[in-house]
């Protein structure tokens, strides 16, 4: 375990590495004994700090929910980050290619809570009876350490690489469709990338809310009435580029896109 003079050294490292745009040197390499449990604490701290300087936490992202992912990265459960107010974009949108390291792209669910969720004890049902809507979403994937070699100590405490989000489609209430079987078709400039169904995630996208419910829960922490969650993705990231634009179908829920300038 980190002393937590390390832990605030990284968590403001980080701080500076969003500002800067430049990527730090990997945090297993430096640190060989850094835990899971210490990344988490770096990215609690990061968090303090972003709000104390005027940031609006608005919900939590969700990530390492396919059995692929957790097998490429040697651990068993999901990770998760914060999203905050100015990491929310409308479909549509233009995104400065270069307020990002290592962009990527991933097509996802995200649920819009309308009442509050705590575990202990949280089910998919308490999940699916707290949210007021599904919508269609990407996820924008950031990296503020190094990507090669990176583990998922690494990806943790860099808030589990969250970006930024762009919602979109037709936002459906949680028994209007069948949530395991929502599709999308991921086209990057008019050619399809890579396709996906929901239920890839967890076997439900709504398992990884209650999941991570019970996860926070035992830092006295939970989820809050108009609370945005990404649940997870359900392909694999794209790699973006300056003057890509990225569309992605989700046939009767709509479309999501955004164009990389």
């Amino acid at each position: 375990m980190l002393d937590p003079a390390t832990i605030e050294a990284i968590a403001d490292e980080l701080l500076e590495a969003g500002r800067s745009r430049t990527p730090v040197p990997r945090l297993t390499a430096r640190y060989p004994g850094m835990t899971v449990e210490d990344s988490y604490a770096v990215q609690q701290l990061w968090r303090r700090r972003n709000e104390a300087a005027g940031r609006r936490l608005v919900g939590r992202k969700i990530g390492l929910t396919s059995k692929a992912m957790q097998a490429a990265t040697g651990i068993t459960e999901p990770d998760y980050g914060a999203i905050f107010d100015d990491m929310v974009l409308e479909t549509g949108c233009s995104v400065g290619w270069d307020r990002y390291t290592h962009p990527r792209v991933e097509v996802e669910l995200a649920f819009v809570l309308k009442k509050d969720l705590a575990g202990p004890g949280c089910t998919i049902f308490d999940v699916l009876n707290a949210t007021d809507y599904v919508v269609p979403a990407l996820e924008i994937l950031d990296s503020r350490i190094e990507m090669e070699g990176r583990t998922i100590v690494d990806t943790i405490a860099d808030n589990a690489a969250m970006g930024a989000m762009v919602v979109g489609g037709r936002p459906v209430k949680p028994d209007a469709v069948d949530l395991r079987w929502v599709s999308a078709i991921l086209y990057k400039n008019q050619t399809v990338e890579e396709t996906g169904v929901a239920a890839g995630v967890l076997d439900h996208p709504a398992n990884g809310v209650h999941w991570l419910a019970n996860k926070i829960a035992a830092h006295g922490d939970g989820m809050k009435a108009g609370d945005i969650i990404l649940a997870g993705s359900f392909t694999r990231p794209l790699w973006v580029y300056k003057g890509d634009t990225v569309h992605a179908d989700y046939g009767p829920l709509g479309v999501v896109t955004c164009r990389f300038e």
